[in-house]
């Protein structure tokens, strides 16, 4: 039996008429977010029947719910396999209130300075388990602006079901969500940022980026010693190219390892007559031995880069004494 919300509404139709029952169906699901067939009471009861006998419709089940002094919240779920994920929402003074959205169980690339890549890789999520971390979460609190997919995992290594579960987030018939207000965060894999800036959309990219220099990125994402960074910033030109967006650079700021004057000049040259932002993300405390950069030399940065014409922006630590915030998430029953 089929899980209904690995469907898109074209699926659907396909196997279910007349096809303006299919709709009424991704409706209910997508956009009302009601989860069983006998409360979708605009259908006819055999067709509910018919539902229930060829589909079921299975989402993760909140385990715990922890909330930060600061507003932040972190849901862990659990899959219907047993592997547990971890979501975060993030509502801001500003008004907006974002989802961080996991898109592995685990995740394969081991940087050493992330709880995630730590706790070892499970499997890829499917998209109804990618979408239902939204749904749920917009239940207990309606009003979500933004959509981040920079939870557990990396996005590109399940392009197939991220891109297809964004694309139901956007439709007309799904959420309807802002295509502007999504983002999509990769270590760099070049020819899934090739591909994503083929995609007929106006969601966003962001590169974990942490440093520019061979050796000492290699040492944090072991990723860049079979992806090297020249191939990475080429896909960067290349999506910039093809789409006029901004791309974000995600650099972690770690005392004495990439917060050095080099490694400085490094990141302006790399960034230099590319269009970027460069969001520095102070670092947060996971095991492994590493500590945040202190608040002279964060300034000293930002100002660097503000002379040097490069936006930057300096995010604000959210959640760490709930292990909510950035790096920290390794899907642990606390």
């Amino acid at each position: 039996m089929q899980n209904i919300l690995d469907l898109n509404l074209e699926e659907l139709q396909q196997e279910l008429k007349p096809s303006f029952r299919a709709k009424q169906v991704y409706l209910w699901l997508h956009q009302k977010l009601i989860f069983n067939f006998e409360e979708m009471t605009d259908l006819p009861g055999s067709l509910r029947s018919l539902l229930g006998q060829k589909y079921h419709i299975r989402t993760p089940v909140i385990k715990k719910i922890l909330k930060s002094k600061d507003g932040t919240k972190k849901y862990l779920f659990e899959l219907s396999d047993g592997n547990l994920i971890e979501s975060v929402l993030l509502p801001s003074k500003d008004g907006r209130v974002t989802i961080c959205v996991s898109t592995q169980a685990g995740c394969p690339l081991n940087c050493s300075f992330c709880a995630t890549g730590r706790s070892g890789f499970k499997r890829n999520l499917k998209i109804s388990e990618i979408l239902c971390q939204i749904y749920l979460i917009a239940k207990d609190r309606p009003g979500i602006t933004n959509i981040v997919f920079m939870g557990m995992g990396e996005p590109f290594l399940n392009y197939n079901n991220v891109v297809r579960s964004i694309r139901i987030l956007i439709s007309k018939e799904g959420l309807n969500f802002g295509q502007r207000k999504i983002s999509v965060s990769t270590s760099g894999i070049p020819e899934k940022i090739r591909k994503f800036a083929d995609e007929d959309w106006q969601v966003r990219l962001a590169v974990s980026l942490n440093s520019t220099d061979e050796r000492v990125r290699s040492r944090l994402m072991p990723v860049n010693r079979r992806i090297p960074i020249t191939r990475i910033k080429d896909a960067i030109k290349y999506y910039i190219n093809k789409t006029g967006r901004r791309v974000t650079l995600e650099y972690v700021l770690l005392k004495d390892i990439n917060d050095t004057d080099v490694a400085l000049e490094n990141l302006i040259a790399f960034s230099r007559g590319l269009v970027t932002n460069v969001n520095l993300i102070p670092y947060n405390s996971t095991e492994g031995n590493f500590h945040p950069s202190d608040k002279k030399t964060t300034d000293y940065f930002i100002q660097t880069l503000v002379n040097n014409k490069i936006n930057v922006n300096l995010r604000r630590r959210r959640g760490d004494d709930i292990l909510a915030a950035c790096g920290q998430l390794a899907g642990k029953v606390k």
